[in-house]
């Protein structure tokens, strides 16, 4: 059952779109990743070569972070959302035809992955910045709740989704992604919104880096979303899943599916529990020990030989990576105003993409060099540790109480 804020959020005008539009895109890329990450470590057994699928999505979005913050607070952000998704439905079409044809390479693999990290890049950030024109400011914490919960929801279908069609068919998970990418386009057209041009001031370099000003003025902002960037950069065992699926737990492409969709059930269950129970009091020492139990899952997982407790360890991990990003999305939407969110949203974006594909990179590396259980070990210790120092470093952080700083 839903709350009352939860119906009023699911009755508002555009939010259903909105809410359509990220799930499919979301269930779509997940459908594409794990096709893929299966598909170049089965024809390159190389950890190397997955540190490359992490590095091909990081570099477009830090080569573009600033390019997408001036043109989101520019131009129609529902415009953005649909060229991106329609790019990114082509590719995975593309993809479909080389996979069928068997003409899909390695390198035509990582081109691929460079494109869409290209157009996601401009996608995401764009897309959050839209939620907070499309939901009045009461009912804006309930519609990042609820819209958390249904992303997690793809987070879980797509992955598992994925893996199956993988396992049925190599060109299946392409072909179907293509398909719900034009869904998700036909949603974002249809938000009901009324834009109006915001005014274009002359691009300076003040305008350009004003997203990194906004953010490094405000130390609780900018503690919460470094503290998650070094987290999961550190603790990111979970890009080496192809490796521990075959190698270490001998299992295949439908329990990788399962082992990429734990994270996502335990965020969707926390995210759940936090849309209904919202963090209200000392939120700020509630993130630091979500990171640090962040930190000591990732270690279990990385440990396990054992699917069943690899899957527990995930779902932990899941859950307490949601409390920080309820925190770092709350604070992001609510102490950001309208004219600047589609920079700021660029930069957290970046820091997310930082610590999501860059960790890509570092894990891929450090397996290649120790092998992925130690690696994972490494990580989970260097999260606790960072937990640690910014606790010294932002003292502020701890006595945070509300989602308002």
């Amino acid at each position: 059952m839903f709350t009352v804020q939860q119906d009023s959020v699911l009755r508002h005008p555009g939010y259903l779109n909105f809410a359509a539009s990220r799930v499919f895109s979301s269930l779509s890329f997940q459908c594409v990743a794990i096709a893929m990450g299966w598909m170049i470590y089965d024809r390159t057994h190389s950890a190397f070569a997955l540190a490359l699928v992490g590095l091909c999505q990081f570099l477009p979005m830090v080569v573009l972070t600033f390019v997408v913050g001036q043109v989101a607070d520019r131009f129609d952000r529902r415009r953005i959302g649909l060229v991106c998704q329609l790019i990114e439905a082509a590719v995975a079409g593309i993809l479909a035809i080389a996979t069928w044809q068997d003409w899909l390479t390695p390198a035509g693999i990582l081109v691929a992955v460079t494109i869409m990290g290209a157009t996601v890049a401009f996608e995401r950030p764009t897309m959050a910045a839209l939620l907070p024109s499309i939901m009045p400011a009461a009912l804006l914490q309930p519609a990042i709740a609820t819209s958390t919960s249904m992303m997690q929801t793809a987070l879980i279908v797509g992955p598992s989704l994925g893996g199956l069609l993988y396992g049925l068919d190599p060109v299946a998970p392409f072909a179907v992604a293509a398909v719900l990418f034009l869904v998700a386009s036909i949603n974002v057209i249809s938000i009901r919104m009324e834009w109006a041009p915001t005014k274009r001031e002359p691009v300076t370099m003040a305008s350009v880096f004003a997203g990194v000003s906004f953010i490094k003025s405000r130390p609780v902002m900018l503690g919460t979303i470094s503290l998650d960037l070094f987290a999961v950069l550190l603790g990111g065992a979970t890009a080496l899943l192809p490796m521990f699926a075959r190698d270490i737990l001998h299992a295949g492409p439908w329990s990788l599916g399962f082992l990429r969709a734990a994270p996502a059930i335990g965020a969707l269950v926390m995210s759940i529990v936090l849309a209904r129970k919202p963090l209200t009091t000392r939120v700020g020492a509630k993130m630091l020990w979500a990171v640090a139990i962040f930190g000591m899952a990732t270690i279990i997982f990385a440990l396990s030989t054992n699917i069943a407790l690899s899957i527990l360890a995930l779902l932990f991990v899941g859950a307490s990576d949601t409390v920080s990003v309820v925190v770092r999305s709350s604070l992001v939407q609510l102490l950001t105003p309208e004219d600047m969110r589609g920079r700021v949203n660029a930069v957290n974006s970046l820091f997310i993409g930082t610590s999501n594909q860059l960790g890509e990179f570092e894990s891929g590396m450090l397996a290649g060099v120790m092998g992925p259980v130690a690696a994972g070990v490494l990580g989970g210790v260097g999260t606790i540790i960072v937990v640690l120092l910014w606790t010294r470093a932002f003292p502020d952080l701890a006595k945070v109480k509300t989602l308002q700083g």
